[in-house]
């Protein structure tokens, strides 16, 4: 069995620093810069709403921790010109990431032809940044569904697949998250690069070592990277750190 003191340093810096609440200011973003620089190593990247993109790449110029930011977020529905938009915005801000929202309404409702025709554009938009495509398993909820979304975001470039927005009651499940990574294992198979990013109710290192298990299981060992994985997390750094014996690190962020 491994241990937990195992499990948080190879959750460590696989963690997307997460903070998307709606009182969210500059203060907080530079709040949440300054835990991402932790005593025991960087965590991958901090991940906020584009408003705050410019801040926080100004704040983490002199680390190796990138910046995400979200767009047709929460819900999936935004037109495409809007996505785009955010999509132009956001890179020119100097966001490294973007985490893009599916409309897995789409999918649930109509086969997901919208859903692919919008992802086609974003893949385009996103002119070589990482693309971080949100399924939002828990509203697809059947696996059937999921794995159709799962495809539609390989096959549209996706170079991450994640699981919530963190928004809805359900986020990352074990079951959602094996259908994901069963999806980047056959791209890989096919030659394509595809990673998988846990998010929604992952707060522990128990929970955190479950998710990493299942990727060493399904895409096996040594896959799992800041490259290929991530968590999308705030309250599971705390933890983290608690066990590495860094106590429960500063500050408070939430969302995911």
């Amino acid at each position: 069995m491994t241990s937990d003191s195992t499990v948080a340093a190879r959750a460590l810096p696989l963690i997307d620093l997460t903070s998307l609440n709606d009182s969210d200011d500059a203060d907080a973003v530079a709040r949440l810069c300054e835990r991402a620089v932790t005593p025991a190593a960087p965590v991958a990247a901090v991940c906020i709403w584009p408003l705050f993109v410019a801040i926080a790449k100004s704040n983490l110029r002199d680390t190796n921790v990138r910046v995400a930011t979200v767009v047709n977020f929460p819900g999936g529905s935004f037109p495409t010109e809007k996505v785009l938009r955010q999509i132009a915005e956001a890179l020119d801000d100097g966001a490294d990431e973007i985490d893009y929202v599916l409309n897995y309404a789409d999918v649930i409702t109509l086969q997901g032809v919208k859903a692919a025709e919008q992802m086609a554009a974003v893949r385009a938009a996103c002119n070589g940044a990482t693309l971080k495509v949100i399924l939002e398993t828990g509203s697809l909820a059947k696996p059937a569904l999921i794995a159709k979304a799962a495809r539609i975001a390989v096959e549209g470039g996706a170079d991450f697949l994640k699981t919530s927005t963190g928004k809805v009651p359900v986020g990352a499940t074990p079951g959602a998250a094996r259908i994901l990574l069963e999806a980047c294992r056959d791209a890989a198979g096919q030659g394509r690069n595809v990673g998988f990013k846990a998010s929604g109710g992952i707060r522990d290192v128990q929970g955190a070592g479950e998710y990493l298990a299942l990727a060493d299981e399904i895409c096996g060992p040594g896959w799992v990277t800041p490259q290929t994985f991530r968590f999308g997390a705030s309250g599971l750094l705390d933890a983290v750190l608690a066990e590495l014996g860094h106590g429960a690190g500063a500050g408070n962020s939430s969302s995911y």
